[in-house]
């Protein structure tokens, strides 16, 4: 079983960042490398096992469904139902935590999945790195420019 992680110290408060994670939906709002996103079958971007499909800017199509939404610790799961990448059994999660020092959000994004034997390691390292780390650094430029630093 292959892992991607990544983790960061957000400048803003959980209060500020959850609701942004939380919509299942708004992926394009903060990740630059998603063009459009939608849920389908109409269904409410919270309500779990929402499928949400989304198209990547270079035109790849990725569909991943909801499979947790937790308000309290502030986390969410979802996996793929039609991957971005040649892996199966992935499950990623979201999760949150105050860093209360500072206000800030101490925020862990993290996946784990099977890679075919001739890909070892090839899809650990650019999902932690091109998605999750990448994405994480887009979530705190979007957070700067709303002024929600």
């Amino acid at each position: 079983m292959a892992r991607a992680y990544a983790s960061a110290v957000i400048d803003a408060s959980v209060e500020t960042v959850w609701p942004i994670i939380r919509n299942f939906n708004g992926l394009p709002l903060w990740l630059p490398f998603i063009a459009t996103s939608s849920i389908e079958e109409g269904r409410d971007a919270a309500q779990l096992g929402s499928v949400r499909a989304f198209t990547m800017t270079d035109g790849t199509l990725v569909r991943e469904r909801l499979l947790a939404l937790d308000d309290i610790s502030h986390s969410l799961a979802y996996n793929f139902e039609t991957p971005a990448f040649p892996v199966t059994d992935y499950l990623a999660r979201i999760h949150l935590a105050p860093v209360t020092q500072t206000n800030a959000t101490f925020i862990e994004w993290e996946a784990t999945f099977e890679e075919r034997p001739q890909d070892s390691g090839i899809y650990a390292d650019r999902i932690s790195e091109d998605v999750f780390a990448a994405g994480l650094k887009y979530l705190q430029q979007y957070l700067g420019q709303r002024g929600a630093l």
